[in-house]
């Protein structure tokens, strides 16, 4: 990932802890490094393929004297995400912001908060069999596609699907959409159990029927499992009804514990 890099822009904003920073002001110093792709405008000359530095400057600015925050890494985490909405080329962003004035009463250069922020990309699966299923997986797609950390990419189509589990219930229609995300996978968990909810989904019978299922598949190629969360799902191989989907919209994307191809483990499921 190529790299533009912003060193020790001095903005004077009213962020702090105590009134009179807030009242008063102070200045800040701000350095970012902007990963994105830089290939193309390289080679075009063409400044709409790349990020105008001094335009993220001015939004730099703009953004911290508009806005008061009590902590530097509020002020650190909120920036972040701002730039990471509003600039489409920007990949992930390291940022530094230094605070020369910190009134701490002894002598100190500079107090500073460092972040890295960026996009992840993750795969969810849909499932719904009970009333309007085809009305909760629009709903739900609907939802990530308007909440600000979010980027739809791709869904796939909806199918029709056996039940799967041991559990008597009607057919249920499935898909599976790809995601970029702002969020870690337990803010991203939290979001999809916020749109279930929503859609009345309730938990009573393990692999039963439900309005609206929304599980996450893969998170960027993490393998990741804790006591609410496991990554890459651990069913995914034995699962039609999500390899097909996903075959749909992701043929190639690499399993990362076995390391086959979706399709390949769909095949293989089909054998």
């Amino acid at each position: 990932m190529d790299e533009i890099r912003i060193k020790q822009l001095e903005v004077f904003a009213h962020h702090g802890v105590f009134p009179e920073e807030n009242r008063l002001g102070q200045k800040f110093v701000i350095s970012a490094a902007l990963r994105t792709h830089l290939r193309t405008a390289g080679l075009t000359d063409d400044l709409t393929q790349s990020m105008d530095y001094g335009a993220v400057c001015a939004e730099i600015q703009t953004f911290l004297t508009q806005h008061t925050f009590q902590l530097l890494e509020t002020a650190a985490e909120k920036l972040c995400e701002h730039l990471l909405q509003t600039l489409p080329l920007l990949d992930s962003i390291q940022l530094e912001i230094e605070k020369p004035w910190a009134p701490i009463g002894l002598p100190l250069k500079t107090a500073a908060v460092c972040i890295e922020r960026g996009w992840h990309m993750a795969y969810i699966a849909l499932g719904s069999n009970i009333g309007d299923s085809k009305g909760y997986l629009d709903g739900a797609v609907q939802a990530l596609e308007q909440d600000e950390t979010m980027r739809v990419e791709r869904v796939s189509d909806y199918i029709v699907t056996k039940p799967y589990g041991g559990v008597e219930q009607d057919d249920f229609l499935n898909a599976v959409l790809c995601v970029k995300t702002l969020r870690t996978p337990h803010e991203l968990l939290d979001r999809l159990h916020e749109i279930e909810q929503a859609a009345h989904r309730t938990r009573e019978i393990h692999w039963g029927p439900r309005t609206l299922d929304l599980d996450i598949l893969f998170y960027d190629e993490e393998l990741f499992s804790d006591d609410v969360l496991t990554i890459p799902h651990p069913e995914i191989p034995k699962r039609d009804f999500v390899l097909r989907p996903m075959a749909q919209i992701a043929p190639y994307f690499v399993h990362p514990v076995y390391h086959k191809t979706i399709m390949q483990l769909w095949e293989q499921l089909q054998a």
